[in-house]
């Protein structure tokens, strides 16, 4: 397995940012790839997602560590991806958002396509960057 984590400053209240990470329903908003999304019943997700031509449905379990800021989720099928969001009070208004994606690549390869090894990693390195900032535009813009 691969490990992957990134992080962004926002800046909002940790109230804020927690409340619209837990909005599974917007995350076409930030998330690359994701065309829709949906919470379903006992800490479900169904996030259909496009990506390199390929549309897949996926499903996810979602559990919260509330008193730690800590959103922790895994597919429930392939491709066989674990990850949490981890949420730090920086002050009053601004909130540190960490991404942490575990992933064997050649699995996310077989399900998603795109290229291997090393560039592979860079790839998915920029897509998690990037939903990271489109997060702290969403969040930050109330939308």
């Amino acid at each position: 397995m691969s490990t992957l984590e990134e992080h962004v400053d926002v800046g909002v209240p940790i109230d804020k940012a927690w409340d619209t990470l837990h909005r599974v329903e917007n995350y076409p908003r930030f998330v690359t790839g994701v065309r829709e999304a949906r919470t379903e019943a006992a800490g479900r997700a169904h996030l259909g997602i496009e990506a390199s031509g390929r549309s897949r449905e996926i499903e996810a379990e979602l559990s919260d560590r509330q008193a730690e800021r800590v959103m922790e989720w895994h597919t429930t099928g392939a491709p066989d991806l674990i990850g949490s969001f981890s949420l730090q009070s920086i002050d009053d208004n601004h909130t540190r958002v960490q991404a942490r994606v575990e992933y064997d690549p050649d699995t996310v390869r077989e399900a998603f396509g795109g290229p291997k090894g090393f560039a592979q990693a860079n790839a998915i390195e920029r897509a998690v960057r990037s939903d990271l900032e489109h997060f702290k535009d969403c969040v930050e813009q109330g939308r």
